[in-house]
């Protein structure tokens, strides 16, 4: 078939600014034909973002472009000027990318966004871009498309916004669209409707595509093609079923050996299912929504939503609860009102000690109850080195003199397997994963008793994930740490939970062990959730 997309011998450096250069991409060589999906898969850092900015000639000012070509239906791209790339952009070549919030603009309708693209790039008049718009949010599965076209991006889901952002690049009708992790950050629900909509469009129109992800059992299910890539080298390409079934590089091996299988147990711990609970929640419910003074003298009354509804769950001492479900089903909601951060009704018990609210949580409970949340960057604070982050919690919970800080940060350290020398480092100069082993390190500098762990795989490439799971089980066999582990990665959660607890709208519907999930979930909640899963590669 011939190419839409043809790569040959592409190399690309980035300047740095003391001098010399970074060799992102070296000698890369692929091609996409028309109506074929390939897949390119590698770790954080490995060139698939860079090679996805070559193509749309969207490459940073210290962008050394070395050698090699990249073609579009036999056209140089390298050769374009500014202005014939600004045409080709979104008519010729369209891209969706990771997070539809960072690629939809906050100030203008979802209509208004999607009209303003067909007027642009199919010369259509206002009126009938507006309807062709409509159209296609119909196509793309979106309830009630006329009102959604009139919506502002805050108004929509996660789903719904990147159905938007679909809907936009498809409607221009190119040659080629590249999709950069469209559904990492969706829940497995979401991400299973998106990826049926993408497969369903790209059999109607045929489009060439370049699918790239870290999540390989989502390139599995998309790919007919996959290329692997590591540290700016193609190091295998190949069918989809031959690079996963029966790999030929190292590093593909590697990658495959990290993706989570349910049927892969990590965790040989056993909880005490006889112990006394260390944690109980007693009907649980967070409301969203506080009445205004003037609303309550006028009489007006205000709907709240209600964020967790009559919750109660127990975790024993040393167990991994995991906590499950799609956006918006109150998991993170129940680990803020476990860490105040939430007000609720209902009560906490921790250790036998009642817990009624907020105020009842004092500097014991905060000790011994830690939070990891989902992104590292917001909660550790870019103008404080490592060493200063760690001294923290020291200085609060008053473990040790501070003239013993500095070796207590150190061993925090080497206890989740970074250099002391990261002391002197700012947030910036570390890694997605580096900096989320800094995150764990901070909660454990207070010898706590139950880690609440916020999604924090979520954003992370499968190997360090899996670097980052064995990491937090070496944790709970050293010190007997309990977790409360939330994710929407089923596949994960039940090689390494003792039980699993699955929420939806706010609600629990069901609290099984992994064993008996595996018999067989009691709840049509928990089938549509397992069903939705990617099955595992390898």
């Amino acid at each position: 078939m011939t190419a839409v997309l043809d790569i040959a011998g592409y190399t690309l450096d980035y300047a740095l600014p003391k001098g010399g250069s970074f060799r992102a991409l070296e000698n890369i060589v692929l091609t996409i034909a028309r109506g074929e999906v390939l897949g390119l898969v590698g770790e954080s850092g490995s060139g698939k973002t860079s090679l996805a900015w070559a193509i749309m000639r969207y490459l940073p000012g210290n962008a050394q472009e070395v050698g090699g070509t990249i073609r579009l239906n036999g056209e140089d791209l390298r050769s374009k000027s500014p202005a014939e790339i600004a045409a080709i952009r979104g008519r010729r070549i369209g891209m969706v990318f990771q997070d539809p919030s960072t690629s939809l603009n906050p100030t203008l309708t979802l209509g208004a966004q999607l009209s303003e693209a067909l007027v642009r790039h199919r010369s259509l008049t206002l009126k009938q871009a507006w309807a062709e718009g409509e159209a296609m949010m119909a196509k793309v599965g979106l309830h009630r498309p006329a009102d959604m076209m009139h919506r502002y991006p805050h108004e929509a889901s996660g789903g719904e916004k990147q159905r938007v952002v679909i809907a936009t690049a498809f409607s221009c009708q190119p040659e080629c669209i590249l999709f950069d992790e469209p559904t990492t950050a969706l829940d497995v629900i979401t991400a299973r409707q998106i990826l049926d909509l993408f497969r369903r469009l790209q059999d109607e129109t045929a489009v060439a595509s370049l699918y790239i992800s870290h999540d390989l059992a989502v390139v599995a299910t998309v790919a007919d093609r996959v290329a692997v890539i590591h540290r700016g080298r193609l190091v295998e390409t190949a069918p989809v079923i031959q690079v996963f079934n029966r790999p030929q590089a190292d590093y593909t091996k590697r990658l495959i050996a990290a993706v989570p299988r349910p049927d892969r147990r990590l965790n040989d711990t056993t909880a005490d299912a006889e112990a006394a609970p260390l944690l109980e929640v007693r009907s649980l419910t967070v409301r969203y929504g506080q009445e205004s003074l003037v609303r309550r003298l006028l009489g007006v009354e205000r709907e709240r939503v209600l964020g967790n509804r009559a919750v109660s769950l127990s975790v024993q001492p040393g167990e991994i609860l995991g906590v499950v479900g799609e956006s918006g089903s109150g998991k993170s909601t129940l680990a803020r009102a476990l860490t105040g951060l939430n007000p609720f009704d209902g009560e906490i018990l921790f250790d036998g000690r009642r817990i009624a609210s907020a105020g009842d949580m004092d500097r014991a409970y905060r000790r011994d109850v830690q939070l990891v949340f989902q992104h590292p960057d917001s909660s550790l604070n870019p103008r404080q080195r490592i060493g200063e982050i760690l001294s923290r919690p020291l200085k609060l919970y008053g473990n040790g003199h501070e003239a013993d800080f500095p070796q207590r940060v150190a061993e925090l350290l080497e206890q989740v397997h970074l250099p002391r020398s990261f002391a002197q480092r700012y947030p910036h100069q570390l890694s997605g994963g580096e900096k989320q082993r800094v995150a764990i390190a901070r909660a454990f500098a207070s010898h706590p008793r139950l880690v609440i762990c916020d999604e924090i795989t979520s954003s992370l490439d499968v190997s360090v994930q899996a670097a980052v799971i064995q990491l937090l089980l070496d944790l709970q066999r050293r010190f007997g740490t309990a977790y409360l582990f939330i994710t929407h990665d089923l596949n994960l959660v039940r090689q390494i939970a003792h039980r699993i607890a699955v929420m939806f709208r706010g609600e629990l519907v069901e609290l099984a062990t992994v064993g008996e999930l595996a018999a067989g979930p009691k709840h049509a909640y928990t089938t549509a959730l397992i069903d939705a899963v990617p099955a595992p590669v390898g």
